[in-house]
């Protein structure tokens, strides 16, 4: 396929004016980029997820950048139209400089169009970096995973008024900074849809009961595999197939059925 076939960051930026929303999913392996890219999911994230739905552990501090490269190269083999974004794993961008050097990997080695980046008020020095030398960036805010030791446990955040200005003005940095998509992660619907409407730049919710701009899950949390978390829904169940249930996926969100 050509290559003016295959999202990009622009054409996900255009999807947000238009008001279409965005089908986002998880995949790990050239199987599942297939099956996602041909059911019409938007963009694909080679999420550090992967540490515990692939390597069954119990959260992905141990993921590294070699284990990212690896799986990133194998979806984007498989994909021809999808938008692949991959995850910057635990303390891979704790300077500008290391964040340069390990997007630059995810990018040469394994051929991802964009990185997603956990951030905090320390890691919008990397965002501008990033920004400054062609990485298009995704802010991922709200529940971090690589957070879980500090914050106690994989659970909702953002509960007082005072947190939710703070989440809304760290947003506002993130893209001022430079970067072109955020990702909302088990926040309130209210203030996620109050940073959808006020920055320019696609906002993907996952965990949050409210449309953003678009939508991700992890792969398997749609097929009812392994421990689920309450926010997803299976939907292979009633699918005659995998590439089924994703493509009940992907026409759920467009029709803002999901979540």
């Amino acid at each position: 396929m050509s290559d003016d076939k295959r999202l990009t960051i622009t054409s996900l930026c255009a999807l947000k004016r238009q008001g279409t929303p965005i089908a986002c999913l998880t995949a790990y392996d050239a199987t599942f980029g297939e099956l996602c890219d041909a059911a019409g999911v938007d963009m694909i994230l080679v999420g550090d997820s992967l540490g515990m739905v692939v390597q069954g552990r119990e959260n992905t501090i141990a993921v590294s950048v070699d284990d990212m490269v690896y799986h990133s190269r194998c979806v984007v083999r498989a994909v021809q139209r999808a938008f692949v974004i991959a995850d910057m794993p635990f303390m891979s961008a704790t300077t500008p400089a290391a964040a340069l050097e390990n997007a630059a990997r995810l990018m040469r080695e394994a051929g991802v169009s964009a990185v997603k980046l956990e951030v905090g008020a320390r890691q919008l020095d990397a965002i501008g970096a990033l920004a400054e030398n062609g990485v298009p960036v995704c802010a991922h805010l709200g529940l971090r995973p690589q957070w879980v030791h500090e914050i106690g446990g994989f659970k909702r955040q953002v509960r007082s008024s005072a947190e939710k200005r703070a989440l809304v003005e760290l947003a506002d940095e993130a893209v001022a900074r430079g970067a072109r998509m955020l990702l909302l992660e088990c926040v309130p619907a209210d203030v996620a849809d109050e940073i959808s409407e006020r920055v320019e730049a696609p906002v993907i919710g996952i965990g949050v009961d409210s449309q953003c701009d678009g939508q991700i899950m992890v792969i398997y949390d749609i097929l009812g595999a392994g421990r689920t978390p309450l926010f997803a829904k299976n939907f292979l169940s009633g699918a005659s197939s995998i590439g089924g249930a994703i493509q009940a996926y992907v026409k759920a969100v467009k029709r803002g059925r999901f979540p």
